[in-house]
Order: C-alpha cells, then structure tokens, then sequence
C-alpha cells in the first residue's frame, strides 16, 4: 500500500484483489512453515506454542488458501506469474523441493536463505503493485532498491537471533559468517544506503512527508535494532522487529 501510495498519487482501498492475494499468501506460507518443522520443544518457545497450538496454524493455512483462490481470479496473467515464481520460493524455503542430495530447504543455504527472504518481500512489497496497476518498473527503480535494502536489515536482525540454531544445523548464516559485531555494523550501514535511496528518490518524486515517513522509520529500526542486542526475545523480534515492516508502511501511508 505504502508503494500505491507512490504510484498512485493517493491511499488505496485496504480491499482489493491484490492485497486479499498478498495476505492470504502470507498466512499460507507463514503457517505452513509450522506445520512442517520438526524441532525439540524444549529449545524453541515458539516451536512448543506451535505443537499445543497447530489447529490454528492449520485453520489459517485454510483461510489463506480461501483468500488466494478467490483472488487470483481478479488479477492479471502478470500477477499470477510472479506469485507462481515467488510461491516456490516461498515454500521452497520450508519444503524440501530443490532438487539436491543433501541440502534441500532455501533455508539450509545461508547466503541463498537471506537473499531469497529479502527477494520476495521486496517483490511483494514493491513490484506486485506496480505490475497490479500496469506502471512501468523503470519509473520506480528507487522504491525496489529502497524497499531491498529495507528488508535486507530487518533478515540480517533475524539472521543474529537465529544464530546459534543455524549453527548447529550447519547454516553458514551472513552473522555466522562475519560475527555478531560486524553485522550490527552492516546493519548501520544499510539503514544509511536506505536514508540516501530515499534523498535520491525524492528527487525524482518530491514529497516532504514521505520522505520524513521514510527517515522516521530507519530512525526506529535503529533503535529497535539496539534494543534487540538486551532484549532478544521472541516478543522483541516478532513485535518490534518484524513490525518495523508494519510501521514503515503506515508512515508512508500517512503522508
């Protein structure tokens, strides 16, 4: 919504086709991760409120599937292309759908997990809408490369909550890779990379208040960022963390 906001020149409506799709999907794809996973209760909180709680998983699994069948009559052939492309994707980093012997999860290939994650949401986020409303990607270059570099922190956070399970299983995660330290340090300098996306679109499409929507939100991702290194829980990342995503959206929608 908040790239409609952009390219369409006011808010659009909550209901529309596209957004029934990219929600239901999301419930879907999110749920289904659950569904399948096969941990130890005692070492995951969210694993063991999953196994007590697996008939919600499966009913909004059903709810999303309700909403993504319903809504893929009303897009175009465009928009079911790119969601079959970004569906496989999506479970493929749960599922064992790629074809190798050893590693068959997106999500056991570190590099591939992160730049997989940050794919999809920044397609989903930014190109779905334009592909939706039949603008031209070349008018927007910045919004997808602003919205990649967005997600790309929030994963790279998620990535250092993750790092001690990704390690035992072998994932040979970016923090894993570089160490905690000098992933904050690679967060930092993405929400800069992000602050001047934003300056440079702005002067192709200058609205004062999204840019001050934009600022605001990497100001807060900052400090939730911070706040994550003391408080790593479940609540902080799920809440505070991901919602940064929430935050991000109403902002640019506000102005």
């Amino acid at each position: 919504m908040a790239t409609e906001r952009l390219i369409l020149g006011e808010v659009p409506s909550l209901f529309s086709a596209l957004h029934v799709l990219v929600f239901g999907s999301t419930l879907m794809v999110y749920n289904v991760h659950y569904i399948v996973k096969r941990s130890t209760p005692a070492l995951s909180d969210r694993f063991a409120w999953s196994q007590f709680h697996m008939l919600w998983h499966r009913v909004m699994f059903s709810i999303g599937f309700l909403g993504c069948f319903v809504s893929i009559f009303f897009v175009n052939w465009q928009i079911l292309v790119g969601c079959g492309v970004l569906a496989f994707l999506s479970f493929a980093y749960s599922l064992p759908l790629l074809p190798f012997k050893d590693k068959r999860r997106i999500r056991e290939f570190g590099w591939v997990k992160i730049t997989v994650l940050t794919l999809v949401w920044t397609i989903v986020t930014s190109v779905l809408p334009m592909l939706y409303w039949e603008v031209p990607l070349t008018g927007y270059p910045f919004e997808i490369v602003i919205r990649f570099v967005f997600m790309f922190t929030l994963c790279v956070a998620f990535d250092i909550r993750d790092m001690q399970t990704d390690l035992e299983s072998g994932i040979a995660t970016l923090p894993n890779l570089i160490g905690v330290k000098n992933s904050y340090h690679l967060m930092d300098a993405t929400l800069l990379l992000f602050v001047l996306l934003c300056v440079f679109q702005y002067v192709h499409y200058p609205i004062p208040s999204r840019l001050a929507g934009e600022v605001a939100a990497a100001i807060a991702t900052k400090y939730v960022i911070h706040y994550s290194k003391t408080h790593p829980s479940d609540r902080v990342y799920l809440g505070l963390v991901d919602g940064m995503m929430l935050l991000y959206g109403v902002l640019l929608l506000l102005n």
